[in-house]
């Protein structure tokens, strides 16, 4: 039987404090539950409940449409790699897809000038309601994770404000993720072990079958708790750490109930270079260009790009293997 494990929990309510002292206070608990367990609950009064349950209310409606209506959005149409994702389009593992499908919003970028790879305009379907609801809930938690990067910048003992100037246009992107039904299920590996490239996650999950992989190599059951986001640290919060933080490897097992889950990945700005900026005298790791990375590692698991770099239409260039952070990254590095 799966070992069931209950992550620190954070309370972050004081980062709307005037009082720097509680706003310290806040980014000394998120430094240590970073660099022990490196996932989280976050807790506080900045969330809107009516706006998880909108969005919730209009993922099952928009899903419950028929796969051609979907497909009208289909995400190898876009612009900005937003749109609808089906079955079998994501793979981590070749000849292996999760049973799941998507929608996933990036960052709404109209302007024409300064545009890049995932950096667009967002695709939107043409579903009643659809772009009022989950936009709002995008502003809502891009709200609270530029707070929260300003708590990262505490606790590495930078500027408050050193990250607000590196993401403004930040290709941060939202998912609407739904796993339907499936009575076959067995309680074994869904999405397969993975880090999230950026540099945090807030993730809101319906249903339980998240796990986690802790420091000493075992997979633990994540249980859902009421009233919180789940964080969890990515690739590039690894890096800008120096290895203070590391990306946790986590997958979701395969169950049967039908199950929603919402992760929002939180990037710095396209053009940003992400370097350590704690320990700068023995850096750990080499410099990465951020929206490269993301992009070389978006390239290489979803099937519509895969085909472009096959048939020699996009090039990726410095393209980082995946699962290069992370537990195994650790092992190399110590």
């Amino acid at each position: 039987m799966q070992k069931e494990y209950v992550l620190p929990l954070v309370e972050i309510s004081q980062l709307s404090s005037p009082h720097l002292e509680d706003r310290l206070a806040v980014a000394q608990a998120l430094d240590q539950a970073c660099k022990d367990v490196g996932f989280l609950y976050l807790k506080g009064d900045q969330f809107q409940p009516e706006l998880f349950q909108n969005l919730c209310r209009i993922a099952e409606q928009y899903f419950a449409q028929d796969e051609a209506q979907k497909m009208r959005h289909y995400i190898g149409q876009s612009e900005n790699h937003s749109g609808y994702v089906p079955i079998g389009e994501e793979q981590f593992v070749s000849n292996s897809y999760d049973l799941k499908e998507s929608y996933d919003i990036n960052y709404d970028y109209l302007t024409s000038e300064g545009r890049r790879p995932l950096v667009g305009p967002t695709q939107w379907p043409d579903f009643p309601e659809f772009k009022l609801h989950v936009a709002e809930y995008y502003q809502h938690l891009k709200q609270i994770g530029h707070q929260l990067f300003r708590c990262f910048a505490l606790a590495l003992g930078l500027d408050e404000h050193y990250f607000d100037a590196h993401i403004a246009h930040a290709p941060s992107q939202l998912r609407l993720i739904h796993y339907p039904f499936n009575q076959a299920a067995q309680d074994r590996e869904g999405i397969g072990a993975h880090t999230d490239y950026e540099c945090f996650t807030l993730l809101l999950p319906t249903a339980p079958g998240l796990q986690v992989l802790n420091k000493q190599g075992e997979w633990m059951d994540i249980p859902l708790l009421e009233n919180t986001l789940v964080m969890n640290i990515g690739d590039m919060m690894e890096i800008l750490s120096n290895g203070r933080y590391l990306a946790t490897k986590h997958r979701v097992k395969k169950v049967q109930q039908e199950r929603y889950s919402f992760p929002l990945f939180f990037s710095c700005d396209y053009d940003y270079l992400i370097q350590p900026v704690i320990d700068t005298d023995q850096p750990r790791y080499a410099p990465l260009k951020g929206g490269e990375h993301l992009f070389n590692q978006t390239a290489q698991t979803f099937q519509y790009l895969k085909q472009k770099v096959a048939s020699g239409e996009i090039v990726l260039e410095n393209a980082r293997p995946l699962y290069s952070f992370g537990l195994n990254e650790q092992k190399e590095l110590s």
